[in-house]
């Protein structure tokens, strides 16, 4: 089984052959366009189209391309949320930033908190997190 990427509402597949895909339109703006990403963790590069540039430090809501659910998180401002299953089938919530340009990437699943990316430390907040304490989130 490969890794697959879901809608954190409707649980609808995202993964499409080598990318993840995802609505993106930029805030008080009415840009918006698809993006495709790599879902190698910690792997930030990205595709637009041609006419929808992505702009350095501006933040975007992040819909469901399927469902057109929203998937940025109410509770972490600035993170996105999708799901991940792994190979071996285990579940793991997926945050990344909304922020163009800031490469961050944390994985919370029963083992614990993952983060990679160099701007990692800018939401440690968020998830430095008890263990006895993670089962809630």
């Amino acid at each position: 089984m490969a890794v697959e990427y879901l809608c954190k509402a409707c649980r609808g597949h995202l993964n499409v052959k080598t990318s993840i895909v995802l609505s993106a339109t930029k805030m008080n703006s009415s840009k918006r366009g698809l993006v495709f990403l790599n879902p190698e963790l910690g792997n930030y590069t990205k595709t637009t189209h041609p006419s929808f540039e992505l702009e350095t430090g501006a933040e975007y809501l992040i819909n469901c391309p399927i469902c057109h659910s929203q998937l940025n998180s109410m509770k972490y401002p600035h993170l996105v949320r999708i799901i991940m299953i792994d190979d071996n089938g285990k579940e793991s919530d997926i945050y990344f930033s909304g922020i163009v340009g800031e490469n961050c990437t944390f994985k919370i699943s029963d083992a614990g908190v993952e983060k990679t990316g160099p701007d990692a430390q800018l939401y440690d907040k968020y998830f430095d997190i008890p263990k006895e304490d993670r089962k809630y989130l």
